[in-house]
Formats: C-alpha cells, structure tokens, sequence
C-alpha cells in the first residue's frame, strides 16, 4: 500500500510540471497508474491510490499553490479515487483480466472504460471547484475539458505501458530486446524532440516511429514509443521551448493533451490490427496444417482400406479366373466354346480394375514415393502396430534410386506387403529392411526371425505372396522368397537400375 502511494505520487508529481491552474495538469499519469494497479492487483488496492491521494492533496493545500478551500480538495479526492476504482472495474468487465491490447476491441474497451472514469473525476472536481469558488461559472466548460483530457491522455499513456510490461515483463522484453528495438528506441527519440521543438509545423514526424513500433513489436513497442513522445512532449513543453509552449495557456495546454492523445490512440489501434492481422494469419496456418493432416490421414486410411480388401478381391477374382480358364483347358473342349472367351475377359477386366485400383491407392497414399522408397518405407515402419513390440530396422540410400517413380511405387507395395504378413504372421520380434544399389540392380531385402513357413504348404485364402510376384512381374524384377518352419524369412527383389539414371553406390 505504501508503496502504491509513493508511486502514485511520484506520477502527479511529474503531471504537475504541465500546470493549467489549481491541481489540473495537462496530463496526469496517476490515472493510467491507479487504474492499472487496481486492474492488475484487484480493487482491494484501493487504500493506496487513498494516501496517494492524501499526499497530493497536502501538498496542494500546504505547498504554496494558493489557497484552495478543504472541501474543494476533498471533492477532487472523492472524485479522483472514484475514477481510478470505476475505471479498474470497467476495464475488467469490458476487456477482461491480463489484456494485452493486442486486439482492437479490447483497445475500445480501454478507450471506454477510460473515457468514461475520467469524466467522473472532471465533473466531480469542477463541480468542487465551482462549490468552493475556485473558478466561475464561465470558465466550467473550459475547465471540465482540460481536467477531462488531461487524466484521459495520462490514462492513455500509462496504463497500456503499465499493462503490456507489467502484466507480461518476460514477452515485452523478449520482443523489444533486439537491435531492431534499440534503433527504434534511437530514432524515436530526436524525431519526438524535432518535431515539437522545430519552428516548421513537423509535428507529424513522430507518426514514422509510431508505425514501425505498431508494425514491428506491438504493443510493447508502441506503449514504450508513445511513453518517450509524451514524456520528451510534456518536459520540452515545460521548460518553456517547442511549438505548444508558442501557443496561448489554454491552447498550449490542449494543444499538448490532444498531440500526445492522437497520436497514442493511432498507435494503439494501429499496433491491435497488425497484431489481429498477424494472429488470424497464424491461426490459419495451424489450421491448413491441421487441415492437411487430416487430409493425409483420411487418404492413408482410404487407401489402406482399398489395399486390404477391394484390391486383395480384385487380385483373388484374378486367381479364381485363372484356375477356371486352367480348369476349362483340362475338358478339351468339353464345356461351350463361349465359356473360355467370357473367363478371358474376365481376367482381362479383373486385371484393369487392379491397374486403376493400384494408381488410385498411389495417387491417394498422403506421401507414396515421393520423397523416394527408404523414406515411404520409413514413413510406413512407424504406422506398424502389430501389439507385441516389433523392432523394424531399416537401411538404405537417403538419395534417390536410380529407377523411375513407378517402379519405386511397386517395390514399395511390395515391402509393404511383406511388413503386413510378417506383422500378422509371423510372430517376429525383430525385422531388418536393407535397400542398396550394387552393380546396376536395386535390391530389396527384407528378412525375420519370425517362425517361418513351409513354401511347399499351400494357404487357401492368403494371397500376399501371389501379389507380390504380381507386382514383381510387372515390373520385371526377380523376387526370392526363402523360408522354413522355425527359421524366419528372407524376401528378395532384385530390379535393374533404368538408363539414364546415376546409379547411387549402397
């Protein structure tokens, strides 16, 4: 508490040094600094801004700045902590709790909440003025306006920088620790001195300075940019020099408040719609990113689903058909000469529906080859989940095969349906994927420690291995396939480097 007072102190003393008359200054920083403390801390604060309040109060009635009657002076003190606690209040039910300004509604709501708070002090303390003869009644209007406009633009100065630094040191550091910060910290400095000491009318030098703090580092910056103008526009004011100390006492003292109020609101704005422009634009790329994976995900398991049940009917449909055109063969001619015919194009429409059900899985997987066949079946190892803990390792040439994209794409099938079998299988612990490029052939090989099988066993129902001599085949690579009960499995396919391509050494 007491140390809310000193400070509160501190601020009127420093608003002082734009005196219009009595204790209305032409900007008043215990304002922003009350309304902020009680915003951030709670309006249990309150006691606080009440000593503070006392001590200027005292100072006033026992400083030498004439005589102003004690009821006067208690109204402005009633007046002043009611702005401070109305405005804390305001703020919290416009804005909500630890703002940071970086939205333009919440920059509204400050403007509002402010607004509002520091009228009640103006016509609470005009209204003790007039009571206690202080001023007359033609000089209220003049009076309320300056009083009005003096705590606003104090508001408005210190309780953004007071909110943006206080409520989150560690971000506004971070964002204004840089040598971009330094050479804005540099340049807004004489362009605010030039542009109201000059005898041109320049004072529109230090928007610049303003927009690249609103543009750059946000509210941290532009809160610290608008609090060097104001305090450099306010002290060169008071030591008699610069363009508003030119002017008449009553225009010097607006003049001041709306140059350094304008000037704090565009930025203010400013820095809140750069600000939403930069988080609506985040926000939309986390959502393509989610978008796209989901995306991919949903393909993935399109394509799976494809691969395990309508291409695996197509390619059983294939064997069924070939097994009755050899079974056909075997009546010599026994049966109608149609039927031979109509198995033909069976098969034949069999096979095309494999064809464009192949390109179809291909075109739909998320990644196929694209990034080459160790990486697709890298990707693949890592979507494995067999539910016993198998350890896939693989190796292989991080450059690209020297073979062409389909030819990948079918060695990639092929891997993937060894991987299948031997997760469903085999009983495997362990699985070693090698893929190397050695005297112009790219060789596959996959092997197991699983429990193996017996070649010679026929297995109604499993056709992995037909389809990967299948896929073999159209591609005119040579598969070995060695395996017996208890001893694991080695899958082998050797396909010949095409030319044209540099073949990679594995």
């Amino acid at each position: 508490m007491l140390l809310l007072g000193a400070a509160y102190y501190g601020a009127a003393k420093l608003g002082q040094t734009l005196r219009y008359t009595a204790s209305v200054s032409a900007v008043w920083p215990p304002a922003g600094l009350g309304i902020a403390a009680l915003y951030l801390w709670g309006l249990r604060w309150w006691p606080g801004i009440f000593l503070g309040e006392c001590l200027v109060n005292g100072d006033l009635l026992l400083g030498g700045h004439g005589t102003l009657p004690i009821g006067s002076l208690a109204g402005q003190q009633f007046g002043n902590i009611a702005e401070v606690v109305v405005g804390a209040w305001l703020l919290r039910r416009l804005i909500g709790s630890r703002a940071t300004l970086d939205r333009a509604s919440q920059v509204s709501g400050l403007i509002v909440a402010v607004g509002t708070a520091t009228a009640i002090s103006a016509t609470v303390g005009t209204i003790s003025m007039l009571a206690g003869d202080v001023i007359e009644v033609p000089q209220v209007p003049t009076f309320w306006r300056t009083w009005w406009l003096g705590d606003t633009t104090g508001a408005v100065v210190v309780l953004p920088l007071v909110l943006t630094w206080l409520g989150d040191p560690r971000t506004a550091w971070r964002r204004m620790r840089t040598a971009e910060g330094a050479l804005l910290l540099a340049a807004i400095v004489p362009l605010a001195i030039l542009a109201v000491t000059a005898r041109a009318p320049v004072t529109y030098l230090i928007f610049p300075p303003l927009i690249w703090a609103a543009f750059r580092f946000g509210p941290p910056g532009v809160t610290l940019a608008v609090a060097i103008n104001a305090g450099l526009t306010i002290g060169i004011t008071a030591d008699s020099d610069g363009a508003f100390f030119r002017q008449a006492i009553t225009n010097r003292t607006l003049s001041t408040q709306l140059y350094v109020l304008v000037s704090a609101l565009t930025a203010l704005f400013l820095s809140a719609v750069v600000s939403e422009r930069e988080r609506g634009a985040a926000e939309l790329a986390r959502a393509r990113r989610r978008e796209t994976a989901l995306a991919r995900a949903e393909r993935l398991r399109i394509a799976r689903e494809l691969h395990d049940s309508v291409s695996q009917a197509l390619f059983s449909s294939a064997l069924h058909t070939r097994a009755a055109q050899k079974a056909v063969e075997q009546t010599n001619g026994a049966q109608s000469s149609t039927l031979p015919e109509r198995l033909s194009a069976i098969a034949e429409l069999t096979r095309r529906a494999q064809m464009e059900m192949r390109r179809f899985i291909f075109a739909w997987g998320p990644d196929g080859v694209g990034d080459g066949l160790v990486a697709a079946l890298t990707q693949h190892i890592a979507t494995l989940d067999d539910g016993r803990g198998l350890v896939v390792d693989i190796r292989g040439p991080a450059t690209p095969l020297p073979v062409s994209t389909a030819t990948q794409t079918q060695l990639y099938s092929i891997g993937r349906e060894a991987l299948a079998n031997i997760a469903r299988h085999s009983q495997a612990t362990a699985v070693g994927v090698r893929v190397s490029v050695n005297a112009n052939l790219v060789t596959m090989e996959i092997t197991d420690d699983g429990c193996g099988f017996d070649l010679a066993v026929p297995h109604p129902g499993h056709y992995g291995l037909r389809s990967m001599q299948s896929r073999a085949q159209e591609i005119d690579a040579t598969l070995h396939i060695g395996s017996s009960p208890g001893d694991g499995t080695v899958i082998r396919v050797q396909v010949a480097a095409e030319a044209g391509r540099e073949p990679v050494d594995g």
